[in-house]
């Protein structure tokens, strides 16, 4: 601190004692106080002196060690960058020792670069007097050249293009042959695989719907109630449900006959209803028609709903959904249609998924596709056709509207599931036991079978065996050769390929053999 300071608070501190040391002698009025004061200010004045004077002391020791301090710190820095000015020195003397070499070298480069491009110069002189030399040449030996082939160069040039273009496109139709076969096989052998796996992988019922329902009666007795006075009761139940009742010997039971499985299954629970109420007349029999008629169109939405909810099928219109269940009450063949309906659309998806197609909206197709089949009123139009019309209706999407009129090749295939729902369409169809077939039509078929097979030259005897599933044709062995009997089968199988309509596959075999007969007498 500094001893001006010091010696001003020193003098403020007396002034203060002093102050209060007058006041006190003021107010005491005594001598002795007085004096006490006066030494009491003498002895507090020595000892601000003395501390004053150690607080100077110490504050000149601190000035110096800080001196001494800030003086080291100073030096150390100067020699810090003393030391760093001189690397920084040495790096640029370096640098130019480096410098100078690299001038050094580069000179001596740019003076062999000179005697090199001297050099290459006079090369370069050399190779074109021998370029003139050599044109010279090949116009004198292309004068000698036509003059002996008595072609121009050009003309020569344009035979030679055109030998090498048919020459390459020979080669190129030959290797374009050669992969279009590959091709073939291989899509084939994939399409057989996929085709069979969708098959595996997919159970069906294949149970044939008949057009008649047989209703059981408890007793005999109840046939009179049926058919009523004078055959009225018979009559009413018959134009109600537009299904035929016959009424026979057979015991305990009532034949229901209709083409219309719906009108069959309303007919079967009215009589049902009628017959547990025992109220058989007119008046009632149309009362519970129409009542069965309205729950079963409500049965009807309900097997709609589980059918497309089971398939995973969303977003589906719900006069669409009221024909899919529509279909459960619609034979095709002998084949119940919803049942085949969703066979196809399980075969679709599974078949969609192996080709990296979208499953959802090929099952989707594959259940509407036979829409076309239960409409509610008559048209002109083929199902495949109105079926598009009632998907393209109900803002379907457009792939799906094209497999549904598609199916049948009455719409140009526009989509690649389009093959798809068709493929699979089959399938379910060709099923054995799937459909129906009448049996005039089955003996015609196998017939056609055979007289197509004989119509073959060097053909002997045909037989369709199997059902019609395999073709055997016998050859006379001294007009068919081995190598014949190949192409022979190959050309039948075509030939029912191309003319015939069949469910499945046909398998065609040629048999021919050489029989030699002698007898031992």
């Amino acid at each position: 601190m500094d001893p001006i300071i010091i010696q001003v608070i020193i003098g403020v501190v007396a002034l203060i004692v002093g102050t209060i040391a007058g006041k006190v002698i003021f107010a005491k009025n005594t001598r002795k106080q007085v004096e006490d004061a006066e030494l009491q200010a003498q002895s507090i004045l020595k000892e601000a002196e003395i501390r004053a004077e150690t607080l100077k002391k110490e504050k000149q020791l601190e000035a110096k060690e800080r001196f001494v301090q800030l003086k080291a710190e100073h030096e150390k820095e100067v020699l810090e960058k003393n030391r760093r000015i001189s690397e920084a020195e040495n790096r640029v003397k370096q640098k130019e020792m480096a410098i100078s070499q690299k001038e050094s070298s580069l000179e001596k480069q740019v003076k062999e670069n000179d005697a090199i491009k001297d050099n290459l110069n006079r090369q370069i002189d050399v190779v074109n007097q021998k370029r003139t030399e050599l044109e010279k040449h090949q116009e004198e030996h292309i004068r000698r050249l036509e003059k002996i082939a008595g072609l121009t160069a050009d003309e020569a040039r344009s035979q030679l293009i055109e030998s090498l273009k048919q020459e390459a496109q020979t080669r190129a139709l030959g290797i374009q042959q050669e992969i279009i076969e590959e091709a073939k096989q291989k899509a084939n052998k994939e399409a057989r695989k996929v085709v069979i796996q969708s098959i595996q992988r997919t159970a069906a019922e294949v149970t044939i719907e008949n057009t008649v329902t047989v209703f059981q009666l408890e007793s005999d007795e109840i046939k009179g109630q049926i058919i009523g006075r004078e055959g009225r009761n018979i009559r009413a139940i018959e134009a109600a449900t537009g299904v035929d009742l016959i009424v026979d010997d057979t015991p305990e039971a009532i034949i229901l006959s209709s083409f219309d499985p719906l009108r069959r299954e309303i007919a079967r629970l009215a009589l049902q209803r009628l017959v547990a109420d025992g109220r058989i007349h007119p008046a009632r029999i149309e009362e519970v028609v129409e009542k069965t008629r309205r729950q079963l169109e409500e049965q009807v939405m309900e097997i709609g709903e589980r059918t497309v909810i089971e398939l995973g099928i969303h977003g589906l219109h719900k006069e669409l959904v009221r024909i899919v269940g529509k279909m459960r009450f619609r034979s095709s063949y002998g084949q119940n249609l919803l049942m085949h309906s969703r066979e196809t659309a399980n075969l679709c998806g599974i078949m969609a998924a192996e080709l990296g197609l979208n499953p959802k909206l090929a099952k989707r197709a594959g259940l509407l596709h036979d829409i076309g089949k239960v409409p509610d009123e008559e048209t002109e139009l083929s199902h495949a056709l109105l079926g598009a019309k009632l998907a393209e209706k109900y803002g379907e999407n457009p792939a799906v509207i094209n497999a549904i009129g598609a199916h049948h090749d009455e719409m140009e295939m526009q989509y690649v599931i389009s093959p798809i729902i068709q493929a699979c369409d089959a399938i379910s169809g060709a099923r054995p036991g799937a459909r129906r077939e009448i049996m005039q039509q089955y003996l015609q078929r196998i017939k056609d079978l055979e007289n197509l097979a004989l119509a073959y030259q060097g053909v002997e005897k045909a037989y369709a065996i199997q059902a019609g599933r395999e073709l055997r044709v016998i050859v006379e062995a001294d007009r068919v050769t081995d190598g014949d009997s190949d192409k022979l089968s190959f050309d039948i199988a075509q030939k029912i390929q191309t003319d015939m309509t069949y469910p499945g596959q046909i398998k065609v075999t040629v048999i021919r053999e050489k029989r030699a007969v002698n007898v031992a007498r």
